[in-house]
């Protein structure tokens, strides 16, 4: 498995709060990059005024740190493009009967 496999399979695992389906199939996270031991993660909220705004990317961070070969993670919040339902996974569409 590779490195930003192990990423997505950890952060399959956070949920968002307010929906319940993990923020991977939400389509939370834009982007994974990994060079040598780090992690650079690009990442939204359903909204700026999301509940977990502060706590989330926390979770994505330690998250993705679980993961041996990552020694440090770089991540940025956006808000660039704005979060969709369309930019959710079939399985997560389905989930939620959309």
């Amino acid at each position: 498995m590779q490195i930003k496999e192990k990423i997505v399979s950890e952060l399959k695992k956070i949920y968002d709060p307010e929906i319940p389906v993990d923020i991977y199939e939400l389509g939370l996270i834009y982007d994974i990059q990994v060079t040598d031991k780090k992690a650079k993660i690009i990442m939204t909220l359903t909204s700026p005024n999301c509940p977990v705004a502060e706590s989330l990317p926390k979770d994505v961070k330690d998250g993705a740190m679980q993961v041996d070969e990552i020694d440090e993670v770089d991540l940025q919040l956006v808000w660039d493009p704005p979060w969709t339902k369309d930019m959710m996974s079939e399985a997560a569409k389905l989930e939620l009967n959309l």
